[in-house]
């Protein structure tokens, strides 16, 4: 048998075949690369650029008072009190600076110094980039007594700045429309925007941030956020709920040269640690060189305290970062003149000259703390003592756990079944309940890249657990070992074996629980992996809908309502049938004998036979175990039909106060918490 090699035709390639994208177009064309994403997340950076440009204001000491507004029709207005963005023309262009800051990447005042000496929108392409992706935006400014507006449409000016009346004092609001055709929803979360307005309050101490819901005008409700602490105030809030080891909270705001150190710090009985860094008001979620400057200077003043003291003896082997770690919660803020950030979503701090300047500003204000307050640093040395030994006890767990799974070779921990590639970008693993729906998932997946883990019941809950405890238990082991990234010191992202990490649980309260336990492991001991998008949760189908033999499924109850109505069903008059019941209604279809009816209907069946009357019937999953292989990868494991949500971060703050309400050893918390939300729960099984 002869083959030929198909060629493709000849096309020229030139310049023509260069694509230019003008103005405002690349924003448009790849929106991700600006915002980070056009989900929930990135809908909401939107709004932290334009805050950006009020608290740079601020920082400069041109502003005391921003207000944020979220308005009927999924509009949001930034309104503030510092010098309004210019509108005269610029000589260059002959276009006023206003519609130049909002049409041009890379067009603004922060890119010398004399205009701003800290900033945090250091690419200039914040305002723009909001303007580009919003269905309408007009911006007014008060100068010089008067009221100027122009306004944009998809980035657009819809005509030169206008006089529209007169002003008092001066300032700049901005109010604008997401683009509902490139956001996966316009849907603002009000929790989302308070939490940010009050964190951005405690950063920038002396300056009032409002907040007003005006969304449901029959019921608009609003924030006030003013604190003169500053940041010690914001260690205070995080720490409300916990047992305090030093009650005088730590702080230091100190200049060198350019950059502005400001570090308060407290620790807690807690084992979990809260470190967060910002740099010109910028949360930091990866760090950065000013976390490590901390966390460097931290480790060797402790040191030096506890062997001066005599908390640690000669023979004793030094505090590491793990153990100083340990029931801390810190907050380190940098304003520095050109912070160098690792993208448009600023999530780490590169600048090298940073690191010194914390270390050295901090080590030295924190050593004199420890000396004038030795109740305060007695308290904090016998915490961090504590955790070094169960760091010992723990090393050698892991180091028991490590040399298992060498010694186990290619037959891996636990129950795994894992998958023939040995790429990890291409790998996943399912993390999945129980011993039933392992072994549904083993015969459904497709071998080649999906991994199976089953766990037995429920993992321990690691928020009331040190790491020597947590080791202890199997299914953690296991779990570990699968992922081959080692834990705590060892961490190593590199060697991760699956960049899927899928949790995939039942849709009843256990499998909310497992969840959740499962969450926290990670968040508290695997958080590079969540910031890294590689933890996912699989949404396996509450219904199944089947109309002549040919089967659709439902993942929440709209959505069950929804598919019925095209049907021409109305909801009430379907019976929705638990798994058991399926015998009962293939009699219904005459699959079934007389003898076999009894046994399986039990006299049941009737209102069964006239639900099939229609030719639909709908059937409740309660749990993995219930579909069969192939229903379970039509439904949860097929990357062609599946939903998996992945796990982020939005708000640090309010992930682990959550954490520490839902998993931590203070009971009130969570009975309040749970009080607060019961009657929103849905479909609750008991």
């Amino acid at each position: 048998m002869v083959t030929t090699k198909k060629t493709a035709p000849k096309e020229s390639y030139g310049a023509d075949s260069i694509t230019v994208l003008e103005g405002l177009e690349p924003v448009r064309k790849r929106p991700a690369m600006y915002i980070g994403s056009t989900g929930v997340h990135g809908l909401h950076h939107l709004i932290w650029e334009v805050i950006d440009n009020s608290i740079d204001e601020a920082l400069g000491g041109y502003c005391d008072e921003i207000k944020v507004e979220l308005l009927p029709g999924h509009r949001i207005r930034v309104t503030d009190n510092g010098r309004g963005i210019p509108v005269d023309k610029h000589k260059s262009t002959g276009q006023s600076a206003l519609e130049i800051v909002l049409t041009k990447l890379h067009a603004g005042g922060k890119f010398d110094n004399n205009s701003y000496k800290v900033s945090g929108g250091l690419h200039g392409v914040g305002v723009s980039c909001v303007n580009a992706l919003s269905n309408y935006l007009r911006a007014e400014v008060r100068r010089d007594g008067k009221l100027y507006a122009q306004e944009f449409k998809r980035g657009a000016s819809q005509g030169n700045v206008k006089v529209v009346g007169k002003a008092e004092g001066t300032g700049t609001s901005i109010l604008f429309e997401p683009d509902d055709s490139i956001f996966e929803t316009v849907e603002f979360n009000w929790k989302t925007i308070v939490s940010h307005l009050r964190q951005q309050a405690h950063l920038t101490k002396g300056v009032k941030i409002i907040g007003v819901d005006r969304s449901d005008e029959k019921q608009p409700r609003g924030y006030s956020f003013y604190f003169d602490g500053g940041i010690m105030s914001f260690v205070r809030h995080l720490n409300r709920a916990a047992q305090i080891k030093n009650e005088t909270i730590f702080y230091v705001q100190k200049r060198v040269e350019d950059i502005e150190v400001e570090v308060a710090l407290q620790y807690t009985e807690e084992y979990k640690e809260t470190v967060l860094g910002f740099a010109n008001n910028i949360f930091t979620a990866e760090g950065g060189t000013h976390i490590s400057g901390f966390r460097s200077g931290l480790t060797r003043v402790l040191n030096t305290y506890a062997r001066k003291k005599g908390y640690l003896k000669e023979k004793d082997e030094n505090l590491s970062g793990e153990d100083v770690k340990e029931g801390l919660t810190a907050i380190i803020s940098l304003k520095i003149g050109e912070p160098q950030f690792e993208g448009q979503t600023k999530s780490k701090l590169g600048n090298t000259e940073a690191r010194p300047a914390v270390e050295n500003v901090f080590g030295e204000a924190f050593a004199e703390f420890l000396e004038e307050n030795p109740k305060d640093a007695e308290a904090i040395c016998q915490k961090i003592l504590l955790a070094s030994r169960a760091r010992q006890a723990a090393k050698n767990a892991r180091e028991t756990i490590l040399r298992k799974g060498v010694l186990e070779g290619l037959s891996l921990p636990g129950k795994l079944a894992d998958c023939s590639s040995r790429s990890p970008e291409d790998s996943e693993i399912y993390i999945v309940e129980g011993d039933s729906a392992g072994g549904s998932a083993k015969q459904g997946r497709d071998r080649g890249y999906q991994a199976i883990l089953p766990l037995r019941g429920k993992i321990l809950n690691v928020e009331r657990s040190r790491l020597d405890k947590m080791l202890a238990n199997n299914e953690i082991k296991s779990l570990i070992i699968a992922m081959g990234t080692s834990i705590g010191e060892s961490f190593d992202i590199e060697k991760l074996r699956y960049h899927k990490i899928i949790i995939m649980t039942d849709a009843d309260v256990d499998g909310a629980h497992i969840r959740t336990l499962l969450l926290t492991f990670f968040y508290r001991y695997f958080v590079d992996l969540i910031h890294g998008g590689y933890i996912y949760i699989a949404q396996p189908p509450l219904y199944r809908i089947e109309k002549n033999r040919k089967a659709q499924y439902a993942f929440s109850d709209d959505e069950l309502t929804k598919i019925l109505a095209e049907m021409n069903v109305d909801k009430k008059d379907i019976k929705v049938v638990e798994p058991e019941e399926e015998a009962a209604l293939a009699l219904a279809e005459g699959e079934m004998g007389e003898a076999e009816m009894g046994e399986t209907a039990e006299g049941g069946s009737e209102k069964q036979v006239e639900a099939r009357k229609s030719g639909i019937i709908v059937q409740r999953y309660k749990g993995l175990g219930e579909m069969n292989p192939s229903q379970l990868w039509e439904t949860t494991m097929d990357p062609a039909g599946r939903v998996l949500k992945r796990v982020m971060i939005e708000d640090v703050e309010k992930a682990d106060e959550i954490f520490d309400i839902l998993m931590g050893s203070d009971v009130v918390p969570r009975k309040k918490f749970i009080q607060t939300h019961a009657k929103s729960v849905r479909n609750l099984d008991i």
